[in-house]
């Protein structure tokens, strides 16, 4: 990977891992409103930025503060709820799909080129790094629907892929060449997940759709980086670096790793988002997930850290 000093800009993509903000200025339900946020001031920080080195952050496209010279340092198009395929994350109201945040990120190019010069924009775009983190609410909307056949839920994931290929090639064409895509992390074991099927344990049949989704994610990231002129597609093996975490907690520092620590109900807090009339606990640091769906900081932090200082069982363009 790269260095703060090597990297003009990044440019982020995604759902809730990602987000920073651009939820505030949608119809949505799903905002990263207090108490999420609750050890950061300016919102949702994003850990593989401060591991890099950067500490400006980028800003929400949608904030009025997003324009002038800071999109030059790059911007962050995430949204909560979000997914590969346009429909998900409606449930939740307005968000900003995949799709959208390329339409987006293609005008703030066009913002990029009509302050610096066209040469000049390319040359910042094509040395910027680029951060994915989408798919995983597609497949959770997957898991719920347990009648589906095996043979239907290949089906969804290949055309997950395919509809992902496109949006990839996309974000090429549009001058994006240092491309850092996660994969699905094992979902089975998030607290919304053990509670809507009421397991103790990781949900099996849900960990193996991430599982059978990644296999297709790291073979696509290969040959796009073997195809497109220049381009390195990086696989940030989110599964393994979690699953990591979650067999050996107690080496990190957590005492649980089953359980949401922000949490309105449910046996492990899964049962709704952390809204602001939700319990926090008072030890964050010793609980891997923040809340039904995310990881708790210091989870993030311990994951970019294998991510860009770690084995390369974690990062990969093979």
């Amino acid at each position: 990977m790269c260095s703060a000093k090597e990297v003009p800009a990044i440019f982020a993509f995604g759902d809730s891992l990602f987000e920073v903000g651009n939820n505030f200025y949608l119809d949505t339900l799903a905002k990263p409103t207090l108490p999420n946020g609750i050890d950061f001031t300016k919102g949702k920080r994003r850990a593989s930025e401060e591991e890099l080195g950067f500490t400006n952050y980028t800003l929400p496209y949608l904030s009025p503060q997003t324009t002038g010279d800071v999109i030059l340092k790059g911007v962050n198009y995430a949204s909560s709820g979000s997914g590969i395929f346009n429909s998900t994350g409606s449930k939740f109201g307005d968000h900003i799909c995949m799709d959208e945040q390329i339409n987006n990120f293609a005008k703030s190019r066009q913002d990029i080129v009509s302050k610096i010069g066209a040469a000049a924009a390319r040359k910042l775009l094509r040395d910027a790094l680029y951060f994915i983190a989408v798919g995983a609410n597609d497949i959770i909307l997957l898991s719920s629907n347990v009648s589906l056949s095996h043979v239907e839920n290949i089906k969804y994931l290949d055309n997950m892929i395919s509809k992902f290929k496109s949006q990839l090639m996309r974000v090429y064409n549009l001058d994006a060449r240092k491309i850092a895509v996660t994969s699905a992390a094992p979902l089975g074991c998030i607290p919304f997940e053990r509670d809507k099927f009421s397991i103790d344990d990781c949900v099996p049949h849900v960990n193996e759709l991430a599982k059978l989704y990644n296999v297709r994610l790291k073979i696509l990231l290969s040959e796009l980086t073997k195809h497109l002129a220049g381009s390195i597609f990086i696989y940030m093996n989110s599964y393994t670096m979690l699953e990591d975490v979650l067999q050996n907690y107690k080496s990190y520092g957590f005492t649980n790793a089953d359980s949401a620590c922000c949490r309105v109900y449910g046996k492990h807090g899964g049962k709704l988002p952390c809204i602001f009339f939700a319990r926090v606990c008072p030890n964050r640091t010793q609980y891997v997930f923040w809340d039904a769906y995310h990881p708790t900081e210091k989870t993030n932090f311990i994951l970019a850290k294998h991510a860009l200082d770690g084995s390369h069982q974690y990062p990969t363009t093979r």
